[in-house]
C-alpha cells in the first residue's frame, strides 16, 4: 500500500495536533509537529533575548538550531539542540513568540527546508498553517480542519489549566482573534484552504470521530494511489 504525505492545516486551537497524532497512530504514520519546531526556535530567541522583530538574527538563529522531533514511548518529545523542551515550549509566552516569529520569511524559509526533508518519503501526518498550501502542495491528502473561535478558545484555555498556567477564557479568547488575524494577514504563507483540501469544522465534533473520518479519507486516497501506480 503506498503511504501518503497528509497535510493538516488550520487556525490555532482547531485540534491539528491532536488529529495529526491521533491519526498517524492509527494508520502506522510518522507524526511530525511544525508548529513545535517554531515554538522552538522562538524559545531560543527569547532565552538569548533576540527581537522578534530581527528578521535576520532569528533567520541566523534557526540555521544554527538542531531541532529534533522523537517519540521514544508513543509521545512526541521536542529537542532543541538536544534539550528536552517538550514542555518548556508549551507556555502561552512561547505560543506568541512563536506566532510573532513565524511571520520572519528567511526564518520560515529554513523550517519548510527542514520539514520538506522530514517527510519527503512519505508515511507522515504533518500540521501547521502551510502543510497543504506551501510546504506540501502536492500532498496526497489535505485536510483544512475548523472549529468556532469561541470552542478554540475553550479548547486551549483547558489545555492551560491542566498545566497550571493562569490566564482566563476572556483572555484566551483574545489572544485566539489576535493569532487568527495574524495568521491570515502575514505577507509570508499566510493561513489560507488549499483549493484541493477537504474542509472539516470540529466545533461539535469529538477528537476521536474527527479522526475516523480522516483515517477513512486516507484509507481511500491510499487505494487509488496505489492502484495508480500498478496501471
Amino acid at each position: 500500500m503506498m503511504k501518503l504525505i497528509i497535510a493538516i492545516d488550520g487556525p490555532v486551537g482547531s485540534g491539528k495536533s491532536t488529529l495529526a497524532r491521533r491519526v498517524a497512530e492509527m494508520l502506522g504514520y510518522v507524526y511530525i509537529d511544525t508548529g513545535a519546531m517554531y515554538r522552538a526556535v522562538a524559545l531560543k530567541a527569547l532565552r538569548r533575548k533576540i527581537s522578534l522583530e530581527a528578521a535576520d538574527a532569528l533567520e541566523s538563529l534557526a540555521r544554527e538550531t538542531r531541532i529534533d522531533l522523537r517519540a521514544p514511548d508513543g509521545r512526541q518529545q521536542v529537542l532543541l539542540d538536544a534539550e528536552d523542551v517538550t514542555a518548556a515550549i508549551r507556555t502561552p509566552e512561547v505560543a506568541q513568540a512563536a506566532s510573532k516569529a513565524a511571520v520572519i520569511p528567511g526564518l520560515r524559509h529554513v523550517l519548510v527546508a527542514e520539514q520538506r526533508r522530514a517527510g519527503e518519503q512519505g508515511g507522515v501526518v504533518m500540521e501547521g498553517r502551510d502543510i497543504g498550501s506551501v510546504v506540501f502542495p502536492d500532498a496526497g491528502l489535505k485536510i483544512f480542519l475548523t472549529a468556532s473561535p469561541e470552542v478554540r478558545a475553550e479548547r486551549r484555555w483547558r489545555e492551560h489549566e491542566q498545566k497550571g498556567d493562569k490566564i482566563s477564557l476572556e483572555r484566551t479568547l483574545e489572544e485566539i482573534h489576535v493569532r487568527d488575524r495574524r495568521d491570515r494577514e502575514r505577507a509570508n504563507s499566510p493561513l489560507v484552504r488549499a483549493e484541493d483540501a477537504v474542509v472539516v469544522d470540529s466545533t461539535a465534533m469529538e477528537p476521536e470521530e474527527v479522526a475516523r473520518l480522516v483515517v477513512m479519507l486516507a484509507r481511500e486516497k491510499e487505494g487509488a494511489a496505489t492502484s495508480a501506480g500498478r496501471g
